[in-house]
């Protein structure tokens, strides 16, 4: 009996261990984009393959939603996510997203400038694809290097 309460209590830690991670993916999320746009919805299907539950909002004009969270104009995509008070702008790979949650840097969020062929949402037919970054995005317009893809 003494044998069967440690093994629970193990497995107890185990499961608690693994719990954030799994409340982080399965976090919705709010993703702004327009009407027409089918490389957003594809973005919006990925992140939904890697565990995520995002709620689409079409807006006519991004330009308030970027302004309204500080997105620089320079890196501006056709569609704009926040989660946990954590703008995600463009492409962004859902691993990308989930290392920003983990980490939970001081910072604005993460993007994925332009629109790189082969980005989550940007697969080609012939499976060409360019490397890309991800930004971290802080204030006052700095940012850095977050991913490498």
């Amino acid at each position: 009996m003494k044998d069967l309460s440690r093994r629970d209590a193990i497995w107890a830690l185990v499961i608690a261990g693994l719990a954030p991670a799994r409340a982080l993916a399965e976090s919705p999320f709010t993703v702004y984009r327009t009407a027409g746009c089918q490389c957003c919805q594809a973005w919006v299907s990925q992140m939904e393959s890697a565990g995520y539950r995002p709620r689409t909002v079409i807006v006519d004009d991004l330009a308030d939603v970027r302004l309204r969270y500080k997105i620089p104009a320079d890196l501006a995509a056709c569609h704009t996510a926040v989660i946990h008070g954590y703008v995600v702008e463009g492409h962004v790979p859902a691993e990308d997203v989930k290392a920003l949650l983990r980490q939970r840097p001081q910072a604005i969020g993460i993007a994925v400038p332009g629109m790189p062929a082969g980005a989550p949402g940007m697969e080609q037919a012939d499976g060409s694809r360019e490397a890309f970054i991800t930004l971290l995005l802080l204030d006052g317009g700095r940012r850095r290097i977050f991913a490498r893809h």
